[in-house]
C-alpha cells in the first residue's frame, strides 16, 4: 500500500514533466515551421566590372563640380550622412547648382545580409522613376529591414514600394528577377577601381575621402574642387613679348 501511495505521489510530477516536454516540442516546431514559411533571400551575388557601373545622378550636368558617393544602404554611417547631412547637400550644393552628385552602390555583403536586397530594391523603384524617394525610405526606415531586424526584407521594401506610388507588381517582379544586379555589383567594381574600401566615401573633384563629411567640409571642398575647375578651363597666357631689336650701346653711330 506504501508502494502505491508513493507510486500515486508521484504521478503529478511525472504528467508536469510531460506536459512541459510536450510544450518544448511544439514551441520548436513552431519555429521550425515559421522559419520555413518565411521567404528567404534570394539574392544571388555575382562579380561586377565596372563597364556596368551607373550610378543614380542628381543635378545639372554642366555643374562645375561632381560629386561621387559610394554606400552601402545598410551602414549607419551612410544612414547618418543620408538623413542628416544629405538633405541640406542636395538643397544647397545640387539644386543651387554647384555640384552634380551620383550614387554608386558599394553593398558590404560580408558584414550586412540584406545590404544587395536593398539595393536591388532601390534599383527596381529607379525603373519606375523613384530611387531617390526609395534610397530615403530605405535609410530612414533601415533598422526594421536590416539583417540584425529581419530574414525577410522583401516585406518590407514592398510597403515602402506601396508608399510611394509604385507599381509593386512591376516592382516585385523585377525585384525576384534582379533584373539589375549587374548594374549594382558594376557600381561596387567601380569603387573597388578607385581604392573604395569602407561606406560612405565620397569623390570630390580628383579628392578622396574616406570618411564621413560634414556638410561645411563638403561645402569647402566643393568650393577648392570649382576653383581647382577653373583653373584648369582657363587659357593659358601667351609669353611675354620681348624686345628683339638689337640695342644700341651707348655713344655707338
Amino acid at each position: 500500500m506504501v508502494k502505491a501511495r508513493r507510486k500515486a505521489d508521484r504521478r503529478p510530477f511525472f504528467m508536469a514533466l510531460g506536459a512541459l516536454a510536450l510544450a518544448g516540442v511544439a514551441a520548436l516546431a513552431y519555429q521550425a515551421s515559421k522559419k520555413s514559411d518565411a521567404p528567404k533571400p534570394s539574392i544571388v551575388q555575382q562579380r561586377g566590372t565596372p563597364a556596368n557601373a551607373k550610378p543614380y545622378v542628381l543635378g545639372k550636368p554642366d555643374a562645375p563640380v561632381q560629386i561621387m558617393e559610394f554606400a552601402d544602404f545598410e551602414c549607419p554611417g551612410c544612414a547618418q550622412f543620408a538623413t542628416i547631412t544629405e538633405p541640406d547637400v542636395r538643397q544647397r550644393l545640387v539644386d543651387a547648382g554647384k555640384a552634380r552628385y551620383s550614387y554608386y552602390d558599394f553593398p558590404l555583403s560580408e558584414i550586412h545580409r540584406n545590404t544587395i536586397s536593398a539595393s536591388n530594391a532601390a534599383a527596381c523603384a529607379d525603373e519606375q522613376g523613384r530611387f531617390w524617394e526609395m534610397h530615403d525610405k530605405l535609410f530612414n526606415g533601415q533598422p526594421n529591414w536590416n539583417g540584425a531586424a529581419t530574414d525577410n526584407p522583401k516585406r518590407v521594401f514592398r510597403t515602402y514600394a506601396s508608399e510611394l506610388g509604385i507599381k509593386v507588381d512591376q516592382w516585385e517582379q523585377c525585384y525576384d528577377a534582379q533584373k539589375y544586379l549587374a548594374r549594382i555589383m558594376g557600381n561596387k567594381a567601380r569603387g573597388d577601381s578607385l581604392g573604395v574600401g569602407g561606406t560612405p566615401t565620397f569623390v570630390i573633384g580628383k579628392r578622396v575621402f574616406k570618411n564621413g563629411l560634414t556638410f561645411d567640409q563638403m561645402a569647402a571642398w566643393v568650393d577648392s574642387a570649382a576653383v581647382d575647375a577653373r583653373a584648369a578651363a582657363a587659357p593659358a597666357r601667351p609669353p611675354a613679348k620681348t624686345d628683339s631689336a638689337p640695342k644700341r650701346k651707348p655713344g655707338g653711330a
